[in-house]
């Protein structure tokens, strides 16, 4: 097995080549394309999927020697679940590791976006030094954060706003009241929510139930002059077009973008002329510390199946004995 290949769609840590150097060297996809993974993946016995690369079927049924499937973070809805189980491939994946990047994260946008960062910064290298009278900026004292979305995630932003004197909701079908109670967060329906708050910050998963939460129709209920932040999944808003309409007519003051639908966006849409649309190539969660532990995690996991031991996170349980 030494000389096997093991095929990542995004460039690894060194520590993953470390950890999985018994099992083969590392190769770097150049073309992620579903016909240049189906001849890649062919002869290879483990996969790293780095983004939101799609990992089909057809992939994964071309893998004769597939053995597992590494997913770099805590969604995997890119891959195909249903086709690894059924040929036995566990996929495992590494939720946890960037909750704390996502949630300072959350809080850099929130604070950028209320303090008009980008705005201030402009002016004064334009020379506008009497623009400091026009425009005075906004608090995250005494405001209102709605979260949707109360997983590990939204439970530590919850922790990191404390000091921020905010007041917290949170959406989300599957918390608990101990839970929310424990952290001062009152928990709420949708609506209800978006409503009420000031900053509204999505960490949901994206699923059946939340593709397209935030729809148009849902937009209109948000309260006037909010931002809204999405560090989750770009498929869980309807679409730019809503974001910059409610940018348009000042229902959002502002939004903050880290994730799209697809990936890259089209950077010609007109909501990327907002200067108070903030946004990022998905990558506010890779900081330094968080990048080290998910790619340690999800070598020794894989390294694990390799071995013939059960990985730590294991997304298909049914594909191990």
């Amino acid at each position: 097995m030494s000389d096997a290949e093991i095929i990542a769609t995004g460039p690894v840590d060194p520590i993953v080549n470390e950890i999985l150097r018994p099992f083969g060297k590392v190769a770097i996809a150049q073309d992620t394309s579903e016909e240049s993974l189906v001849a890649l993946v062919s002869d290879s016995v483990a996969l790293i999927v780095r983004g939101v690369v799609p990992i089909s079927g057809r992939v994964i049924n071309s893998a004769k020697r597939l053995r597992v499937i590494g997913r770099t973070g805590a969604g995997y809805s890119n891959v195909d679940i249903a086709a690894a189980t059924a040929k036995k491939i566990p996929v495992v994946y590494t939720p946890g590791a960037n909750d704390r990047a996502v949630a300072e994260a959350a809080i850099t946008m929130m604070l950028a976006l209320s303090k008009r960062i980008v705005y201030w910064d402009q002016q004064l290298k334009a020379g506008n030094w009497q623009s400091r009278f026009n425009i005075t900026n906004g608090d995250l004292d005494g405001s209102v954060l709605g979260i949707i979305g109360f997983g590990r995630i939204g439970q530590m932003l919850a922790r990191l706003v404390r000091p921020f004197n905010m007041t917290v909701l949170a959406f989300d079908p599957f918390a608990t009241t101990e839970t929310a109670g424990e952290l001062g967060v009152s928990l709420t329906d949708l609506d209800s929510l978006l409503g009420q708050s000031d900053f509204i910050c999505i960490h949901a998963a994206l699923t059946d139930q939340t593709l397209c939460l935030i729809d148009r129709d849902r937009l209109k209920r948000v309260k006037r002059g909010a931002f809204l932040v999405n560090l989750a999944r770009g498929e869980i808003i309807e679409s730019l077009d809503i974001l910059h309409d409610a940018l348009a007519d000042g229902r959002l003051a502002g939004v903050g973008l880290d994730v799209f639908a697809p990936e890259p966006p089209d950077v010609n849409h007109p909501i990327f002329k907002f200067p108070n649309c903030l946004t990022a190539p998905h990558t506010l969660a890779s900081t330094h510390g968080a990048m080290t532990r998910i790619f340690t995690s999800i070598a020794e996991d894989m390294a694990a199946v390799l071995s013939g031991r059960r990985p730590k996170y294991l997304v298909n349980s049914e594909a191990l004995p």
